[in-house]
Formats: structure tokens, C-alpha cells, sequence
């Protein structure tokens, strides 16, 4: 019974990756279409019907090209890089709070703080492992970003742990039945929503793939496979990201039409900022970070716990 209990687990988390996977595809669609009609033109419509097939020809297209790697690369680490950051980016999706057949995390919060903390080394060491100054500036600019608003995402996200006293997502659910946190601590969510953007590397705070000065960043001699898995690194994260969101501030977690719909919005968001906005300026990323974040979130956190000890 046990092994059978088991391999229910292995089975429902095979499933969950296949749906991220699938996901992830239509994401890079839906942005390419988006990006489209922002641009006052169609996006792909040839392939399959209004272009629906186009990511699977993508993947295909990325995965047989020929494998490149730079002779004075330190291979193994510029091959293992991508394919492990894959593997944690999948890894997070394991702390969703399904109802059923997956395990269910106590502690999902702490897991997805030590997961993204991860994250930032395999960002690394793809910039240094290429062996080109391109890619290493690319990388340093990249995880001097990402350690930034890691600490702002911590401090934003300590609130809601504090009003609800757990750190397990399940619970989220319950305590927004007849309020979302977003009401509660509204600038709270709009500091975490640019914060997300920070920390998925999107515009306008893509500074590590700037191209007018740094090529494309950390990503820049990769190819085919590899560049894959960074993108399919990126768009998970990037999901997964407007996922707790939802379940942090917009109601938490139900199988309904409408959880998905406000997934699916929060999602169109991030491709809308990168249609609209122009890119940041690092410093100003920066000051944002640790002089406007920083005090708001702790002063946040000061009066949450405050009201806990009231209450």
C-alpha cells in the first residue's frame, strides 16, 4: 500500500511537470502574439490553426540544432548549468497545495526561498563557465539583481506569513475567504509584482540580456539545448511567480475557472509590461531595491506583527 502511495506521489508530480511544460509553451505563444498586436502586427498564424503549433515547432527546431561550446569553456559546468536550473525552476512547482495525490509541503514557503536562493548559482556559473567577458558581466549584473530583490521578496512575503502564522500555502486559502491580502496590504502586492518582474529577469528590469551593451547576457554562448532550457528556465519561473501571486494575495488556492483566469491575467501582465515599458537603469533598479523596498516592506512586517500581537 505504501509503495502504491508512493507511486501515486511520482505519477501526480510527472503529470504537474508535464502540464508546467505545456504551459510554458503556450506562455511563449501567447507573448509572441501579444507582442504582436502591441506592435500593430499578427505574431505566428501559419502553423496548425492561428499558429497554434508554433511552440512545438520551436522545440523541435532548438533541440536538433547543432551543440556549440566555446573551446575555453569550463565544459562541465557550462553544460550542467542550464540543465540544472531547469530542474529547480520544475522544483518549485512541487509546493502548489493540490488537494490530492501530491505531497503536501508544511513548510512551502521555506522550500521556495531556499529553491530561488539556488537559482542565482546556476545563473552564475552559465556566465562564468562560458569564459567570455559578454557573458560574465552578464552574469554579475544578473545575480547582483537577483540577491537584491530576493531579500525585498523575503521581507514582503514575511507579512503574509506572520497575519497567517504557517508556512504552509494550503492555509492562504482559508484566511482570504471573505478578504484577498491584496485589499490588506495593497502597496505590499504592487512592490511584490515588480519585485517578481525583477527576479524573472523581465522587462523593464532585463539588465542580465540588455542587448545594446552586454549582447544578450549570460545566455550569450549558448545554443540550441542549452538556450532552451534557460528559456524554458525563465518562462516557468515567470508562471510560477504569477501562480503565488494568486495565492498569496488574490484568494489563494481552488480548483475553479476563475483561479486559472486570474493565473492567466497575471501571466498576460508580464508580457503587456514588456510591450509597454522601456528598460530601468541599473543604478535606479538598485536605489529601488534598497531604498524604497527594503524600508517599505520592514515597516510593513513591524505593523503586521503589531496587529498579530493586538489580535
Amino acid at each position: 500500500m505504501v509503495l502504491f502511495d508512493y507511486l501515486m506521489v511520482i505519477l501526480g508530480i510527472l503529470f504537474l511537470v508535464l502540464g508546467v511544460l505545456i504551459a510554458v509553451a503556450f506562455l511563449t505563444l501567447l507573448e509572441r502574439k501579444v507582442l504582436g498586436y502591441i506592435q500593430i502586427r499578427k505574431g505566428p498564424n501559419k502553423l496548425g490553426f492561428l499558429g497554434i503549433l508554433q511552440p512545438f515547432s520551436d522545440a523541435i527546431k532548438l533541440f536538433t540544432k547543432e551543440q556549440t561550446y566555446p573551446l575555453n569553456s569550463n565544459y562541465l559546468s557550462y553544460y550542467f548549468s542550464p540543465v540544472v536550473g531547469f530542474i529547480l525552476s520544475l522544483m518549485i512547482w512541487m509546493i502548489i497545495p493540490y488537494y490530492f495525490n501530491l505531497l503536501s509541503f508544511n513548510l512551502g514557503f521555506l522550500f521556495f526561498f531556499c529553491v530561488t536562493s539556488l537559482g542565482v548559482y546556476t545563473v552564475m556559473v552559465a556566465g562564468w563557465s562560458s569564459n567570455s567577458n559578454y557573458a560574465l558581466l552578464g552574469g554579475l549584473r544578473a545575480v547582483a539583481q537577483t540577491i537584491s530583490y530576493e531579500i525585498s521578496l523575503a521581507l514582503i512575503l514575511l507579512s503574509s506569513i506572520i497575519l497567517i502564522m504557517d508556512f504552509n500555502l494550503l492555509l492562504l486559502g482559508n484566511y482570504q475567504m471573505l478578504i484577498w491580502f491584496v485589499f490588506l496590504m495593497f502597496p505590499l502586492g504592487l512592490c511584490w509584482m515588480s519585485s517578481s518582474l525583477a527576479e524573472t529577469n523581465r522587462t523593464p528590469f532585463d539588465f542580465a540580456e540588455g542587448e545594446s551593451e552586454l549582447v544578450s547576457g549570460f545566455n550569450i554562448e549558448y545554443s540550441s539545448g542549452g538556450f532552451a532550457l534557460i528559456f524554458l528556465a525563465e518562462y516557468s519561473s515567470i508562471l510560477f511567480m504569477s501562480l503565488l501571486f494568486v495565492l498569496v494575495y488574490l484568494g489563494g488556492y481552488d480548483l475553479t475557472f476563475f483561479f486559472y483566469l486570474k493565473l492567466g491575467l497575471l501571466s498576460f501582465l508580464f508580457i503587456w509590461v514588456r510591450g509597454t515599458l522601456p528598460r530601468y537603469r541599473y543604478d535606479k533598479l538598485m536605489y529601488l531595491a534598497w531604498k524604497s523596498y527594503l524600508p517599505i516592506s520592514l515597516n510593513f512586517l513591524l505593523f503586521f506583527l503589531g496587529v498579530k500581537i493586538l489580535m
